[in-house]
């Protein structure tokens, strides 16, 4: 093979509207050559940020999930739109804690229904 006479070609990325809450959001390329849509201009540190979720960007503009240890404290991350958008749901980041928000709302709705009335100590004599 020869050399390159030119820069390779860059895939480059750009905005589109969220067809949910029509907020603009990032198009950015993956290591794998697939597209992602990130929130535009939200750079968290990356562990706050659950492992599967962050997004690093790469030197050359594409971003890769970044699921492996503990992220250095100061390492920024992008997280995909859908986590952000207010009008879809927010997915299941964290199974065990959904179980624990679900216990935890049926256990407020107990303590906040009217308590059961107290039995009579004696029942009338029938008969």
């Amino acid at each position: 093979m020869g050399l390159l006479e030119e820069e390779p070609r860059r895939l480059h990325s750009g905005q589109s509207r969220c067809p949910y809450c029509g907020l603009l959001q990032d198009r950015v390329v993956t290591l794998e050559q697939d597209w992602v849509l990130l929130e535009p201009d939200m750079f968290p540190l990356a562990h706050t940020v659950p492992a599967e979720h962050r997004w690093i960007e790469l030197s050359d503009g594409r971003v890769a999930v970044y699921g492996v240890g503990p992220p250095d404290p100061y390492q920024r991350c992008r997280i995909e739109h859908r986590l952000a958008c207010s009008a879809q749901p927010l997915p299941d980041l964290w199974p065990w804690l959904t179980t624990l928000r679900g216990e935890n709302a049926r256990r407020a709705e107990r303590q906040a229904a009217p308590e059961v009335p107290e039995l009579p100590e004696q029942w009338p004599d029938v008969g």
